[in-house]
């Protein structure tokens, strides 16, 4: 008897679903079929379909949309446009429900159909295709449907109603994208993001974006890393493109990588405006925090941190905070290059200390160097001698000789 009803209690918990029937459409099937039958009759037995909220009928609605598509031509009146639009919304949503694959090129049919393109077509159905192209996860598609935003993203217009025309689809792909969320839609959904439109097609967008962002973690290091690099995408794209990467849960080793770009970038993308000239400074400290979190993804890092802190060094009012970032940093890789640099930037300051100019700004700069330095926990022979040179040094105060002693104590010396 136990078993028994443990048997019935897993039945009901599962069986239901295992042995659930599709509903019987012969009918309606029959009747969407007949010869004769003219779009408000397709219509009419839609509706019912609707109403009855069946699931598992994907080949019902692959014959419905097959059917519409043959009827198409024989449209003529306002009134059979309406009934057309009206029977087109509801089998692109019951193929989107039943997530009906086989019925992908007819669906393109129909985006291509009520494409604005066309006079007659206001964008509304043209969306709704779209979507339902993501939700059946028309793959194949996935590159025409990123081409369809890529156009609209280059087509600014000032038009009211060409742009409102524009507005109704643009999500329609940007939705279709984030469904299908392959490396080819990154790219225009983020240019989309950063686009022409108004705001709320651009949050649309940038909501996406996250999403395929995290989805991709695999490979989407190596596609931020190529549009950051890419010549023709401008200074907004490259910064977005970062810090959505950056903020985003892609794994360590990718934000290494595309933070050592964004490093390069920063120095190597020529900034025309003031306004780029700080987004890149942006990009540049955001860049070598990463670095201190993830790592060096490649050696070409070097000069530019080497860069950027001489930079901060020599201006006529240094810039202690950059300078503190790019010593921290080299302290955390703790790579014999990043050793070597914190090295000969010490030896800078030992130098300045016995030529002069010497302040309360270099004062400073040395205690960050020598801490970050034992932080390093390095064995450098070179490092090692420089630190003993400047513990024993007339040069320096007691506390500044200190200072060199506490951190050989800390390296083991």
């Amino acid at each position: 008897m136990k078993r028994t009803t443990i048997f019935i209690i897993i039945l009901l918990l599962t069986g239901m679903t295992v042995f659930a029937q599709a509903p019987d459409m012969s009918f309606y099937t029959e009747e969407y079929n007949r010869n004769g039958a003219t779009v408000f009759d397709l219509l009419d037995i839609l509706k019912v379909v609707n109403d009855e909220n069946f699931t598992g009928i994907g080949s019902f609605y692959q014959n419905a949309i097959s059917v519409f598509i043959r009827a198409l031509p024989n449209v003529s009146t306002s009134s059979e446009r309406v009934a057309v639009e009206e029977a087109a919304r509801l089998i692109l949503r019951g193929l989107a429900a039943e997530k009906h694959t086989a019925s992908a090129a007819d669906i393109w049919f129909l985006i291509q159909y009520f494409d604005i393109a066309r006079q007659e077509n206001d964008g509304y159905l043209m969306y709704e295709a779209l979507v339902a192209m993501g939700q059946v996860d028309a793959y194949d598609y996935a590159y025409h449907i990123a081409e369809i935003l890529s156009g609209f993203n280059a087509r600014a217009t000032t038009n009211q109603e060409l742009k409102s025309q524009i507005q109704r689809v643009v999500p329609g792909t940007v939705h279709a994208l984030e469904a299908l969320c392959v490396p080819i839609g990154v790219k225009p959904v983020l240019i989309a993001s950063e686009g022409w439109y108004d705001t709320y097609i651009r949050d649309i967008a940038s909501a996406a974006l996250v999403n395929i962002i995290d989805a991709l973690s695999e490979v989407i290091g190596d596609i931020v890393h190529d549009i950051i690099r890419d010549p023709f995408n401008n200074p907004n794209i490259k910064s977005k493109a970062w810090f959505e990467l950056l903020h985003s849960r892609a794994p360590d080793d990718a934000k290494a990588k595309v933070a050592a770009a964004a490093l390069e970038i920063s120095y190597t993308f020529v900034g025309t405006t003031h306004e780029n000239m700080n987004l890149f400074k942006n990009m540049r400290m955001s860049a070598i925090d990463a670095i201190r979190l993830y790592g060096v993804a490649d050696d070409f890092v070097y000069p530019y941190l080497e860069r950027t802190y001489r930079e901060a060094f020599y201006t006529s009012n240094t810039d202690f905070p950059v300078i503190i970032q790019v010593s921290e940093t080299l302290s955390a890789v703790k790579t014999d290059e990043a050793v070597d640099l914190l090295t000969q930037f010490l030896r800078q300051i030992n130098i300045r200390r016995q030529s002069g100019p010497w302040g309360a700004s270099e004062r400073d700069i040395m205690r960050v160097l020598i801490t970050a330095i034992a932080n390093t926990g390095t064995q450098s022979t070179q490092t090692i001698q420089l630190l003993r040179i400047m513990q024993g040094s007339s040069n320096y105060t007691g506390a500044e000789q200190g200072w060199a002693r506490s951190a050989l104590t800390i390296l083991g010396f």
